[in-house]
């Protein structure tokens, strides 16, 4: 049943690889817990105490609570997806509840350090300085997610109308603007970017193969590196830059929801955060009875 629901998720709730990832793996995980502890090899015949007990070892293991209740997550997908196909009558999660967990606020570059990457940061003359340029201006410029700049093709970059089209989490569409100088700098890039077949992806690897994760995120790290002291120095950390910055000078938050392509307000709202810290660092700092 486990692979019935895999392609549930897959073809009819279209979500990414992965997310379809997460889900095989935890569930593999609580099938070899069942079997080893319980000597019972079908998840649909496990009952809320060996759910409650897995969780239990998830915890008596160390596992941080956030990485714990996307397990719980997994298993709730799982079960609701059992009980719509009527393989079972009771849901056994209904009796999980989610660990509470310390709301980490986004990691983002600051302003200055940003101007300092694209102003300092030395980019080879070559093709390939190019294209890291073009990656880092795209990510810290649009907002987009690692998933997206790597699906991200040729035909959908608009150089007359300033936008890209990016297809999001479970293939949803938006269209997002670019600036002027992006732009400019896209059209540089296309002209010295080498044809490759089979391929119409905008970002390619030094041998003209599709970019893939890993490839992008030692670019990122490598360029962030030389302006930030963060921990995290990921294509992720652009995004968060990109909304605070858009935030802290007075974007409407709707707006910015609509261009990170979030589903809800409760998603975008955890930005405010960071702008209410600096609000209340500025108050410290010039208020007299602060």
């Amino acid at each position: 049943m486990i692979a019935s629901f895999l392609e549930f998720l897959k073809f009819e709730k279209r979500a990414s690889v992965h997310t379809v990832t997460s889900y095989e793996t935890d569930l593999d995980q609580f099938q070899k817990y069942l079997l080893f502890q319980y000597e019972c090899g079908a998840p649909e015949n496990a009952n809320a105490p060996m759910l409650r007990s897995w969780v239990v070892s998830l915890m008596e293991e160390g596992l941080n609570p956030s990485s714990i209740n996307r397990k719980i997550a997994s298993l709730r997908a799982y079960y609701g997806f059992l009980r719509r196909k009527k393989h079972i009558t009771k849901d056994p999660t209904k009796i999980l509840s989610a660990l509470k967990t310390r709301k980490k606020l986004p990691a983002y570059v600051e302003e200055k350090s940003m101007e300092m990457l694209f102003e300092e940061a030395t980019f080879s003359d070559d093709f390939e300085g190019l294209r890291d340029r073009v990656i880092l201006e795209l990510l810290y410029g649009t907002g987009i997610r690692l998933a997206e700049l790597i699906d991200l093709e040729i035909p959908n970059v608009d150089l007359t109308g300033r936008t890209i089209r990016v297809f999001g989490k479970r293939a949803k569409e938006r269209i997002v603007p670019v600036s002027s100088s992006l732009i400019d700098l896209l059209k540089k890039y296309l002209q010295q970017r080498s044809p490759v077949e089979n391929t119409k992806k905008l970002i390619i690897t030094d041998s003209g193969k599709e970019a893939y994760p890993v490839f992008i995120q030692r670019i990122v790290k490598k360029y962030l590196t030389g302006v930030t002291t963060l921990s995290q120095k990921s294509p992720h950390v652009l995004r968060h830059t990109y909304a605070t910055h858009l935030l802290n000078r007075g974007a409407d938050l709707n707006a910015i929801k609509e261009l990170l392509g979030h589903a809800n307000l409760a998603a975008t709202q955890i930005y405010t955060h960071n702008s209410i810290e600096k609000l209340k660092k500025t108050h410290q700092q010039a208020h007299p009875k602060a």
